[in-house]
């Protein structure tokens, strides 16, 4: 059997191989993270590893699996240790990362116990999240909370053995204040705007549900920061696991691939104190929503239209749809209606970055499938490409670009419909593929799709000049030889 990593083999590993130098034994483990995936790994974990790096050993992750013990099982052979490795186009650095101290996962009643003593110990400082969209279980399009989810009628009816964050966070909050504990601050991690406003609401809205005072104290004395994260990480692949152990000498049973590239913009707002995460880069500023607003415009809604071209024109990669001129010229169009309406902060140069986000989107080594970005998109698209949409409409401004990359979208959900297993990988996966069903011409697919009022509101279906540029983007796509677009009457 292969050597597996773990504290024992650390010095067997080749010297080029960074490695922890702090004593992890003498690690506290103050802040849990709820959803414990490649991108937490890469990103929260890489910076709290700088914060141990420099002697402050006061920050040692408990990560938490919420649906599958997979990562659990995979790390607690190998101490919680794990290999990222930062690729770039000709060069790449190999770590391990330390700062993870225990994990917690899977949906069994003794793990979720565990996770909620930890999270209601005095020694949790901060709780954080990377959970998506789906995890925050709110209506994305009203705010208000999904009462029916029957995820969160479960909690709602047994609150004292929570499964969601949401009920999880409240239980443990109510625990904390019960004890006179202070409460930790929740610190969401997720590619979304505002996600700390977002992750407030969703908390007080689950806790009124059964405590108006919880809910009020939670108001009151809970911090929850926002953020802006930037680090394009895949989906770890066998082939990425067979390439660290050749390099290794040493089996991981899950290594995290991303670029070198990282970037992590936060609002300086903690209830008992954080880490000093500016030592591995992070940066502290009361312009999150500029910092959020141009990243999840240039770079997501980029990346959002790209990988519907991409699956279109079987581009299987990021990198290899880069290749494509009809994807790079829609990408440059998109880019200028972006600059159009964006709002950058102080000190940066939209162009610079959108250069950058160039370079980052063409590094060769980074296999970041489009088949990934192309999920979910139900709840991307009104943050990404929706809310430009709506302020360039608002100064009366074509947007051919934004068209595109939503007809996009439609042909895409059009050609998952009409293929022989019909699988859509998106919560609002039954309404989107019903309504693609129920027309086979241009138009009527357009206006059914259109008409979904969660996804494009109720103002977007009867705006003439907007309809108007999405059948033409429609039609031109679907007209293009290039594209691989399922068969309509146009």
């Amino acid at each position: 059997m292969a050597t597996r990593i773990c504290e024992a083999t650390l010095s067997n590993l080749p010297a080029g191989v960074n490695r922890p130098t702090y004593d992890r034994r003498k690690v506290t483990a103050s802040i849990v993270h709820l959803g414990l995936g490649a991108f937490h790994r890469a990103h929260q974990a890489f910076f709290t590893e700088a914060v141990l790096a420099s002697g402050d050993l006061g920050w040692g992750i408990v990560g938490a699996g919420m649906q599958s013990s997979g990562m659990r099982d995979a790390l607690a052979p190998q101490d919680n240790l794990y290999v990222l490795s930062e690729v770039g186009a000709d060069s790449e650095r190999l770590s391990v990362i330390g700062a993870i101290v225990d994990v917690v996962g899977g949906a069994e009643p003794s793990e979720k116990a565990r996770l909620l003593a930890k999270m209601s110990d005095a020694s949790t400082r901060i709780v954080s999240l990377t959970v998506t969209e789906k995890g925050y279980y709110l209506d994305m399009a009203t705010g208000q909370l999904q009462l029916q989810n029957p995820a969160i009628a479960a909690d709602l009816a047994d609150p004292s053995h929570p499964k969601t964050i949401l009920g999880l966070i409240a239980e443990s909050l109510r625990q904390r204040r019960a004890a006179g504990v202070l409460p930790f601050t929740v610190l969401s991690c997720d590619n979304l705007p505002n996600n700390g406003k977002l992750a407030r609401a969703a908390v007080l809205a689950y806790a009124r549900q059964l405590d108006a005072d919880l809910a009020a104290w939670i108001e009151a004395a809970v911090c929850f920061p926002c953020t802006m994260v930037d680090r394009i990480t895949p989906a770890t692949t066998d082939a990425d696991r067979a390439q660290i152990a050749a390099k290794l000498g040493a089996e991981d049973a899950w290594p995290v691939m991303t670029e070198q590239f990282v970037q992590w913009v936060i609002e300086d707002k903690f209830t008992m104190g954080r880490p000093d995460w500016t030592i591995g880069g992070a940066v502290f500023s009361d312009e999150i929503e500029r910092w959020e607003s141009m990243k999840l415009r240039c770079l997501n809604g980029a990346h959002s239209t790209l990988s519907y071209l991409g699956q279109l024109t079987g581009r299987e990669t990021v990198a290899e749809a880069m290749d494509s001129a009809l994807i790079c010229d829609v990408l440059d169009r998109l880019w200028r209606e972006n600059r159009d309406v964006l709002k950058a902060p102080k000190g940066v140069d939209p162009a610079g970055y959108i250069e950058q986000l160039k370079r980052r989107f063409r590094n060769p080594a980074l296999k970041h499938k489009t088949a990934q970005i192309a999920s979910d998109g139900s709840q991307k698209l009104p943050q990404r490409l929706l809310a430009p949409l709506r302020e360039r409409m608002a100064l009366g401004l074509a947007s051919p670009a934004i068209a595109t990359a939503i007809a996009a979208w439609m042909h895409f959900v059009l050609k998952v419909a009409q293929s022989p297993d019909g699988v859509l990988s998106d919560p609002m996966s039954a309404a989107i593929l019903e309504r693609a069903r129920q027309a086979s011409d241009a138009v009527g697919i357009v206006d059914s799709l259109l008409g979904l009022e969660k996804i494009f509101g109720q103002d977007l279906p009867f705006n003439a000049v907007f309809r108007k540029e999405l059948l033409a983007a429609f039609a031109a796509l679907a007209a293009n030889p290039d594209v691989a677009t399922a068969p309509i009457r146009v």
